[in-house]
């Protein structure tokens, strides 16, 4: 549980600390040793009248998502969609009510969605949308999920949907949750990527030749180099890029922040994996206790820490 838990405030720290910084360039950030969730003086956060240590919509959205799968002991796009209507209407998932960052792909969809579009459709209001933020909110998957490797792929595709319908979306989302299920797994991560990256070409080969075409239109097998935008394709490549040469979770969302323009959800998809890897006692203390609503996540980490119980124990009786 060590890992999995890791991964879930490993994505809610990364988040709230690049809260602050974004849409900064990243000349104009503070020095990387200086980054923390609340800026030293003189700089002008992002949002000025949010508390130090809040989660945006990249962890509010992942909450969703995990408390949907929890619920419905499945991937229910109706129950999941629903819920993102939730935060966005009421804040479901933040630690104050307020909802102070949101896409405009997200905002777009959601509306339709609520408007009748199903949840299967509504990603694509904007059809050519390559934003972020179905990549943001994905590892919850990773972290409930005990089918197979193609199970997960399509379940990874289907959470994509009722935001970010384009096949390059599905495409990342499915590569990030195949590279984290190998870090669960225990693999370090310069051969977890190759071998989620060889995995997913396997299972494309049976699936529509669109998925083959979109991962090889990522260049997965070149440099992984990213500039922190909000372009999926860049935000994932940022995360790998860093979890080639990160030496600490600190320093993986460090880095991550220091990329400047969408800090925060940057820092959020890089912290998620980094969790993974350093484990959740790898976080800083200091971090961990200013992330405020800390309770109310602390409450959803049992259900899921409950979840695995019972599949152990049922395992076992088997």
């Amino acid at each position: 549980m060590e890992r999995i838990l890791g991964g879930l405030w490993g994505l809610l720290i990364g988040d709230a600390l690049g809260v602050p910084y974004e849409f900064s360039l990243a000349e104009a950030l503070p020095p990387m040793e200086q980054l923390e969730m609340t800026p030293p003086e003189g700089f002008y956060k992002s949002y000025p009248d949010i508390p130090a240590g809040t989660w945006s919509d990249d962890g509010a959205q992942a909450l969703c998502l995990l408390d949907s799968l929890l619920d419905c002991g499945r991937l229910d796009l109706q129950s999941f969609a629903g819920k993102l209507v939730t935060w966005l209407s009421n804040g479901m998932w933040t630690p104050d009510g307020v909802v102070f960052d949101v896409g405009h792909q997200t905002m777009a969809a959601l509306q339709a969605f609520s408007h009748g579009t199903p949840p299967e459709e509504s990603g694509l209001i904007l059809p050519d949308g390559k934003g972020n933020g179905a990549l943001m909110r994905t590892l919850p998957l990773v972290l409930w999920h005990q089918g197979t490797d193609g199970e997960l792929v399509l379940d990874a595709h289907r959470q994509s949907l009722p935001t970010h319908g384009h096949p390059c979306n599905q495409v990342c989302c499915a590569l990030y949750c195949l590279t984290a299920r190998r870090l669960l797994e225990g693999m370090p991560f310069e051969t977890a990527y190759p071998s989620a990256l060889e995995d997913l070409r396997t299972i494309y080969r049976s699936l529509p030749e669109v998925y083959q075409t979109e991962l090889e239109l990522l260049a997965p097998d070149g440099p992984q180099t990213g500039q922190g935008t909000g372009y999926v394709v860049d935000a994932l490549k940022s995360a790998l890029m860093i979890l080639s040469r990160a030496s600490s979770y600190e320093d993986a969302v460090k880095q991550a922040v220091a990329l400047g323009n969408d800090t925060d959800t940057t820092a959020c998809i890089t912290g998620g994996l980094a969790g993974i890897v350093f484990g959740a006692e790898g976080i800083p203390v200091r971090w961990r206790q200013a992330l405020r609503g800390r309770n109310v996540v602390e409450a959803l980490a049992a259900r899921l820490v409950a979840y695995h119980a019972g599949l152990h124990r049922n395992g076992s009786e088997l």
